[in-house]
């Protein structure tokens, strides 16, 4: 009796199966006629539903305005947090760290609870991408923005022991 080894049987039929799978997504994908969304593009794009209430139901309220809860957990705060870094990609300085800053400090966020990384990288060059976060209790608000990113990414992570929300270098916020 012979056997086969696993990675023989990858090798043999690995190639065609993953090509096989690609044109399967491919052909799926512009079966739907719509291109792809993240989700923040979604929100924003899409209007709300709303159907008549049921006798004796109270009608439905309108969605609450995304706003910055004051003393709200960090997932409270993800949709605002993701909403000023979503206006200062979409302007002039979409990886300039202090824009950032700057914008969630002036949308209510502590500026003494942030961290950001450099902009440059060790030998002068500009960033791939730079993090900055907002530290609010023990979790912290987190983003990522830069041009080996694309959209920018907003996420709730938690805190480090060391009452930071960032591994690495990060640079002074004194301005």
């Amino acid at each position: 009796m012979r056997v086969r080894r696993l990675g023989a049987v990858s090798r043999s039929h690995g190639r065609p199966l993953a090509a096989l799978t690609l044109l399967a997504a491919l052909a799926l994908a512009g079966c739907t006629g719509e291109s792809p969304t993240t989700p923040a593009d979604s929100a924003e794009t899409s209007a709300p539903v709303s159907s008549a209430p049921a006798e004796g139901t109270p009608a439905p309220s309108s969605p609450a305005a995304v706003a910055l809860v004051p003393g709200g957990s960090a997932q409270q705060n993800l949709p605002f947090f993701t909403q000023v870094v979503g206006t200062v990609w979409a302007g002039s300085g979409q990886v300039d760290g202090r824009a950032y800053v700057d914008a969630l400090a002036g949308a209510g966020f502590d500026k003494g609870a942030m961290q950001v990384t450099p902009d440059e990288s060790t030998i002068g060059n500009a960033a791939e991408s730079i993090e900055f976060s907002v530290r609010l209790g023990a979790d912290c608000l987190v983003g990522q923005v830069g041009p080996s990113i694309g959209n920018p990414v907003t996420t709730v992570l938690p805190g480090l022991s060391s009452g930071g929300c960032l591994i690495g270098q990060t640079r002074p916020i004194d301005w």
